[in-house]
C-alpha cells in the first residue's frame, strides 16, 4: 500500500466531493449527495427519501429547508446542524469551513441579515462553482464562496465573528493548523460552532491508512478528548460538547455500515473488500458503529 501523505488525503477528498458536485450539476434531480443507490451520507447512515436518497431532514427542520432549491438541500452532506447552536446575530460575519453546496451558509445568511455577511470556504473547485451558482439562483447578496484550504484560510486576522463547520474538519490531515487558523481569523470574543465526527478510542491503522475511508469522514476522526484538546491548544476557551449522538447499531444494516468503511465512491462490489477490512481490523460493523459519534462543539476566543 502506498504511503498516505497529507497531499494524497487532500487529493482523495477533493476528487470525491468534486465528483459529487459534478454529478449533481450534470444530472440535477436524478442524484443526491450520496450518489446513486447509496444509503449513507459522507458521515454515516442518514434518513432516506422514498427514492432512497439522502434526506437533510435528519438535521434541519422543515422551516429551515423551506424555499431552498434542490441543488442546495439535496447536496447536504453534514453530520449535524451547526446553525442550531451558533446563536447568530444580525450584522455578524460568519465563516463556514468546508461549505460544500452552501446549505449552512444560506441558513446563516437568513440569521445575520442583509447587514451581515457569510463566507463559505471550500477546497474543491467544483463545489465552489456549484455553491456560487446556488447563491446566484437564490439572489443571496450577503453570501460569497471562496476557494481555499482551511489549513491556510485566505482571510485577514480578526476578520470574522463566528466560524461554523459541518463534518469537515475531520477530513483534514492537519487539524492543529485548522484550529490555529480559525483562532487567527476570529475577532476577540469570537465563537466556534462545529458539528463533527469523533471516535471513542482509536481506529485500527488498516482503516486510517485508506484514502476512501478518509473521504468518507471515518479515517480522519479523532478520539473525542484528542479533538477537544486540539481546540484548546489553539487558544480557545469554554470548549463545550453541546450534544453527542452515537449511531444505534441495531437500526442499521451490515451493508450500510460497510459503506462507512469503503467510502462514498460505491465501487466495492457486494462489500467483500469492506468485510475483509473489518475482519483485518478485528471489528464487526456494529462494533465500529458503537465507536463513532457525531458531536456538536462550541468554543470562544478570549476577549
Amino acid at each position: 500500500m502506498s504511503e498516505v501523505t497529507d497531499e494524497r488525503i487532500k487529493e482523495a477528498v477533493r476528487e470525491t466531493y468534486g465528483d459529487i458536485a459534478r454529478r449533481f450539476v450534470e444530472e440535477p434531480g436524478e442524484t443526491s449527495c450520496c450518489g446513486p443507490s447509496q444509503s449513507t451520507n459522507c458521515c454515516g447512515p442518514s434518513e432516506q427519501t422514498a427514492e432512497g436518497t439522502c434526506s437533510p431532514y435528519r438535521f434541519y427542520s422543515a422551516e429551515e429547508l423551506a424555499g431552498l432549491p434542490g441543488s442546495v438541500a439535496d447536496i447536504s452532506m453534514g453530520c449535524g446542524n451547526p446553525i442550531a447552536i451558533a446563536e447568530l446575530q444580525p450584522g455578524e460575519v460568519v465563516l463556514d469551513l468546508g461549505s460544500g453546496g452552501g446549505i449552512d451558509c444560506f441558513l446563516a445568511a437568513k440569521r445575520v441579515g442583509p447587514e451581515g455577511r457569510v463566507i463559505g470556504l471550500d477546497m474543491t473547485p467544483d463545489m465552489t462553482k456549484l455553491a456560487r451558482r446556488n447563491a446566484k439562483k437564490m439572489g443571496a447578496a450577503n453570501v460569497e464562496f471562496r476557494y481555499g484550504e482551511m489549513e491556510d484560510i485566505p482571510l485577514p486576522d480578526e476578520s470574522v465573528d463566528i466560524i461554523i463547520s459541518n463534518c469537515v474538519i475531520n477530513l483534514s490531515p492537519d487539524k492543529d493548523a485548522v484550529f490555529s487558523e480559525a483562532y487567527r481569523v476570529l475577532r476577540p470574543g469570537g465563537r466556534l460552532s462545529v458539528s463533527d465526527i469523533v471516535v471513542d478510542g482509536d481506529l485500527p491503522q488498516s482503516i486510517r491508512s485508506r484514502l476512501d475511508a478518509w473521504a468518507s469522514c471515518l479515517a480522519g476522526a479523532l478520539d473525542e478528548s484528542v479533538y477537544l484538546d486540539k481546540i484548546r491548544a489553539a487558544g480557545f476557551e469554554e470548549v463545550k460538547v453541546v450534544s453527542r449522538d452515537y449511531t444505534d447499531p441495531d437500526q442499521i444494516t451490515e451493508e450500510e455500515m460497510q459503506l462507512l468503511v469503503v467510502g462514498t465512491d460505491g465501487q466495492v462490489a457486494e462489500g467483500e473488500e469492506a468485510r475483509a477490512l473489518l475482519d483485518e481490523a478485528g471489528l464487526s460493523a456494529r462494533a465500529l458503529a458503537r465507536k463513532v459519534a457525531s458531536i456538536k462543539v462550541t468554543a470562544h476566543k478570549p476577549q
